[in-house]
């Protein structure tokens, strides 16, 4: 674990703790019996389990909140400046249509980084363009449940790198 030892210096030089919102939207709640092939047996539980643990094992307390509803997740994000030095999002079906996640992303300005569990660009063509892309600083996909703690992972290092 050599190679996350900048993060933990990072984070140590601050007076508080780096602190991450998870954001997981529609149907993610369904992860463990939903098309399992695709998306695994893992539950959505089972996952924000591991990324707040793996939070905690790198000095950052992990938020994790899931909805079926765009309004709820857009308030989340609106409450996120100030409060979250970073966020991950796996917005889910709405990732591929909506610009009001776009707007807030944009809007707050607080990093986040894209999640997927599978990789939407070999999946259906409908999936492969992403509405909240351009408003996120990395993605991460294609690596089931892994893929919100290599996000995490991934988001760390990149807030450590510009607190130096």
């Amino acid at each position: 674990m050599a190679r996350y030892a900048s993060i933990a210096i990072a984070m140590s030089a601050r007076k508080n703790t780096l602190r991450v919102l998870v954001l997981s939207g529609p149907n993610l709640q369904l992860l463990g019996t939903r098309e399992p092939e695709i998306y695994g047996k893992e539950t959505l539980a089972d996952i924000h389990k591991r990324v707040k643990a793996r939070g905690k094992e790198l000095g950052a307390q992990v938020d994790a909140f899931q909805s079926n509803h765009e309004g709820d997740l857009l308030d989340r994000i609106g409450k996120a400046r100030g409060t979250y030095d970073g966020m991950l999002l796996n917005a889910g079906a709405l990732t591929h249509t909506s610009l009001a996640l776009f707007d807030a992303l944009r809007a707050v300005a607080v990093p986040c980084i894209e999640v997927h569990l599978s990789n939407p660009e070999a999946r259906e063509a409908y999936r492969k363009e992403s509405k909240v892309a351009p408003a996120c600083v990395a993605k991460v996909s294609g690596f089931g449940g892994d893929s919100y703690v290599l996000a995490l992972e991934g988001l760390l290092r990149w807030l450590a790198r510009r607190s130096t």
